[in-house]
């Protein structure tokens, strides 16, 4: 499985070919390799645009040739796979495309992963996420599953990342039940799990949050103290815990029919460029972290989309790239 290069020249995946707006500068997209004590570069996946519950992007999820397409942007960018927001048959039109993307991840040697959203009604979030990960194993994961040379793994276990909503999932039950499964999966939860819960839990990943100080109205809080605190906990307090790094460009959820007004900056790159690298701090090639999510791919309601970004920055392309750190 390639990894991405996830240096701060990785920037350059924020570029797209044949963007004409005044004032940005482009790079070409990057097909380095990285030394293997860098992180693998996945990116979270949004699979719902054509469904009219949600804004009008210009294309549908459902559309085979624009699969193609982003998943042959996200490999120049140096991203090796998608990690793909999933509610199980509770969504159908998302279930499909997940069916559909993995089908041509398989034909493109491409990975995916499911991001699995907690049920928000508490009262069934257990026997949904019991129904909900049957149906992976089935249908994406298991040994029956068509497409299941697509989906991401991790020394030969399969990666499942979890988004809580209700909190109510009783993850002992659901542990239980993926133990029998033929491999069973890693399972990474976001930030920390509550304590009876932590060991059902390879992992923890980071998510876009500003911190304790939270959302600043000029959208200044670019999430340093959060990450700060993150890496710091999963170092000091869970060592025996697997880190999956979060990086991301800005935010901005006045776009969302959900919007509650929340806005990060982007700073000029600079909010990617530090997210992306942060983790370095706590993490090296000698205690490594296995993977980065960038968080995301094309999530337009929240204006986290990397997808058609590109950066209005004074710095060239190549003076980024020598400022960066090294592996």
């Amino acid at each position: 499985m390639p990894k991405g290069f996830v240096g701060i020249a990785t920037l350059c995946f924020l570029m797209i070919a044949g963007c004409s707006t005044p004032g940005l500068r482009h790079a070409p997209g990057s097909t380095a390799q990285a030394p293997s004590s860098s992180p693998q570069l996945l990116a979270v996946y949004m699979p719902w645009f054509g469904d009219r519950s949600h804004m009008d992007v210009g294309y549908s999820s459902q559309d085979p040739s624009v699969l193609r397409q982003q998943i042959q942007q996200a490999r120049q960018r140096g991203i090796s796979g998608f990690v793909v927001d999933w509610n199980g048959e509770r969504r159908p039109y998302t279930d499909r495309n997940f069916d559909l993307l993995e089908q041509i991840a398989n034909e493109s040697h491409f990975h995916v992963a499911l991001l699995y959203n907690e049920s928000e009604d508490g009262t069934d979030a257990t026997e949904d996420a019991l129904a909900a990960f049957e149906r992976a194993y089935k249908a994406y994961i298991g040994p029956h599953a068509q497409n299941r040379g697509a989906y991401l793994t991790y020394q030969g276990r399969p990666v499942i990342f979890v988004f809580p909503k209700s909190g109510r999932t009783d993850w002992n039950r659901i542990h239980e039940q993926v133990s029998h499964w033929q491999t069973p999966p890693l399972l990474f939860y976001k930030d920390q799990p509550s304590n009876e819960y932590v060991a059902d839990f390879a992992g923890s990943y980071a998510w876009v949050q500003p911190g304790k100080e939270g959302w600043k109205p000029d959208g200044s809080n670019w999430g340093e103290e959060y990450l700060e605190n993150f890496y710091r906990t999963m170092k000091d307090k869970h060592p025996e815990k697997m880190v999956v790094g979060g990086a991301w460009p800005a935010f901005n959820d006045s776009g969302a029919a959900w919007s509650l007004n929340r806005h990060m900056d982007g700073r000029c790159g600079q909010t990617l460029e530090q997210t992306m690298g942060f983790y370095r701090r706590y993490y090296d090639a000698a205690n490594p972290i296995p993977f980065l999510l960038i968080e995301t791919w094309n999530d337009y309601e929240e204006g986290t989309a990397i997808e058609r970004t590109a950066v209005a920055c004074a710095k060239s392309p190549a003076s980024i790239t020598e400022n960066s750190p090294t592996h």
